[in-house]
């Protein structure tokens, strides 16, 4: 069996769909293949967040941001590892392009104006306006599809199936003390309990990145994009110098996909597999630990195809992928599920130690500093990892990693090992391996200047970012409190990812480039499988994502345009 199209894209991502989506809304005939039975690729793990400068959403907030200041910041991040004209391209179209996805497609997003740039000491950085989040999407519109929406990590629902938004987290954060939090929250357990006794599995109210999948998803089947699951790609089509479509694997057996316009490769990048974490990460290839939020299926399959194409790999990055800490959630089967731990750090009464009792940086600066500090701290050990602990007054308010605020129980994490409680500091410690003296040690050190709200060591809360990750409301600093109420929690976490930054070389309309840096023809690529065009780096929220659709957009765009000036 070989068929024809006129775009194929691989991989169903946030990437995948979207250049599905603009391909199939020009009238194009699209095949989407996808090698997981389920679709929605690491997108749908993600907090489903965008990072695009001088959005309308932003504009219609009266936040003025010229291209030329968000330019600049990312050639301050990126340095010599910034791809120049693809940074140029992102920040002159990708306002425009995502307001195409918010006129054409069923994506509706909202403003986040507070949210800053992650680092505020780079100049061109925003102090807010440049990340979106997805609005509540319902599932239900998708019909019997829905069965097939790959679900969010277990570790980050509720209740056996209840997603939680980022827009809700304030409320379930306020329920000790506000009744408006705790109706916002009652609304949501009350929709789910209906799901649940309506016969769906999990909840249909999607959140994060479920939401933004499910909205480019309904998009696409509405368009007829052929999605086929369980399909991956085995191998690229050359006709001459000319990518003319794949080979792949169906449940029937092999066959050949013709695409007359373009071959998209959005397949995830490579964070599952095992040798090329290896090869990418030092601290993997040192012997250490590591863990991936990954999806399994994402095993560099879009890469290797590529460069026996003679795509060029683009390797020399600040860091080969998106570094974030984990904590590992115990299941009732025996294994267990990565938290990625985006929120709690930087809450105030929070503290990460290594074993020895010290703290190694602050906390509340984000996930992908982070973990370079930890892996720092913890050279000369066997086990890469940390302690993120707080005190019971903390924890009922905020919880910590994947246990919940009150007013839910925690015993039963308690009970599985993954929560560390202590009456004391020092029972605290011995329960989690840590040296007692030096812990007693930092946790004086901090409680001394907390109720002034000062962090002596690591001056906690220094910048607007980092006080937007703190707790709000509290004074005089938001990210500082004594770590004082016994008992005391703690809940370890070691180096992950969500996604590699290592990837394909690509140019400003997503063409796959050779090592000449001349176009592959008939061969694009976009999402994880592309190199980070930010060299490496983690310059805001949404930084993954929003590139992921921009140049998905521009990739199919480009291949029509190729296709009718043929």
């Amino acid at each position: 069996m070989n068929i024809e199209c006129d775009v194929l894209v691989a991989g169903s991502g946030a990437a995948g769909l979207s250049a599905a989506v603009t391909a199939a809304h020009q009238g194009a005939r699209v095949i989407l293949v996808e090698k997981a039975p389920v679709f929605g690729g690491t997108s749908c793990f993600s907090a489903g967040l965008v990072w695009i400068p001088g959005s309308r959403q932003a504009r219609a907030a009266g936040i003025q941001d010229d291209p030329g200041a968000a330019l600049q910041y990312l050639r301050g991040e990126g340095g010599p590892f910034l791809d120049e004209p693809k940074a140029q391209a992102y920040v002159q179209q990708a306002a425009d392009i995502f307001a195409w996805f918010e006129d054409h497609t069923h994506v509706s997003y909202h403003l986040s104006p507070l949210w800053p740039d992650y680092h505020q000491g780079v100049e061109g950085a925003s102090r807010g306006g440049r990340s979106l989040g997805a609005n509540p999407f319902d599932a239900r519109r998708l019909g019997a599809r829905m069965a097939h929406l790959r679900p969010p990590l277990a570790s980050t629902t509720i209740l056996g199936g209840m997603m939680v938004g980022r827009e809700d987290l304030v409320h379930y954060y306020g329920m000790s003390g506000s009744w408006p939090s705790r109706v916002v929250v009652g609304k949501r357990v009350l929709r789910y309990l209906q799901d649940r006794l309506s016969g769906h599995p999990r909840s249909t109210r999607l959140s994060n990145g479920n939401a933004l999948v499910g909205m480019l998803a309904l998009s696409a089947f509405e368009r007829g994009v052929d999605l086929r699951l369980n399909t991956p790609v085995k191998q690229l089509l050359l006709e001459g110098d000319r990518v003319s479509g794949v080979l792949v694997q169906g449940v029937e057996g092999p066959y050949e996909i013709r695409a007359r316009a373009g071959v998209v490769l959005a397949c995830g990048g490579f964070p599952a597999s095992a040798a090329l974490r290896e090869r990418y990460y030092a601290h993997v290839a040192a012997g250490k630990n590591h863990r991936t939020a990954a999806p399994s299926a994402n095993t560099g399959d879009g890469l290797q195809m590529a460069s026996q194409a003679g795509v060029a790999l683009k390797e020399a990055q600040h860091h080969p992928a998106a570094w974030t800490p984990m904590s590992l959630v115990p299941q009732a089967d025996g294994s267990d599920v990565p938290f990625p731990h985006y929120n709690d750090r930087g809450k105030a009464g929070y503290i990460a130690v290594d074993r020895r009792g010290r703290r190694f940086i602050s906390e509340s600066l984000s996930y992908h500093d982070f973990v370079p500090a930890m892996i720092n701290a913890c050279r000369d050990d066997a086990e890469v990892c940390s302690w993120v602990l707080c005190d019971s007054r903390a924890i009922r308010q905020y919880g910590l990693g994947r246990v919940p605020p009150w007013p839910l129980p925690i015993g039963s994490f308690v009970r599985s090992g993954y929560l560390k409680r202590g009456e004391s500091l020092e029972a605290l410690a011995q329960a989690c391996g840590i040296d007692a003296a030096g812990l007693k040690q930092t946790v004086a050190r901090l409680n001394a200047g907390a109720g002034q709200g000062i962090d002596e060591e690591f001056n906690k809360g220094a910048d607007v970012y980092e006080r937007f990750n703190g707790s709000r409301g509290h004074t005089p600093n938001p990210c500082v409190a004594p770590i004082e109420t016994a008992p005391f929690y703690a809940v370890k976490v070691v180096p992950g990812d969500i996604g590699s930054f290592v990837g394909l070389q690509t140019d400003e309309h997503a063409r796959a480039l050779d090592a000449q840096r001349r176009p592959i023809d008939g061969l694009y690529v976009a999402g994880n499988d592309a190199a980070s065009f930010m060299g490496g780096t983690y310059p805001g929220a949404g930084i993954t994502l929003g590139p992921a659709m921009i140049f998905g957009h521009m990739a199919a765009r480009h291949a029509l345009q190729r296709q009718s000036a043929a």
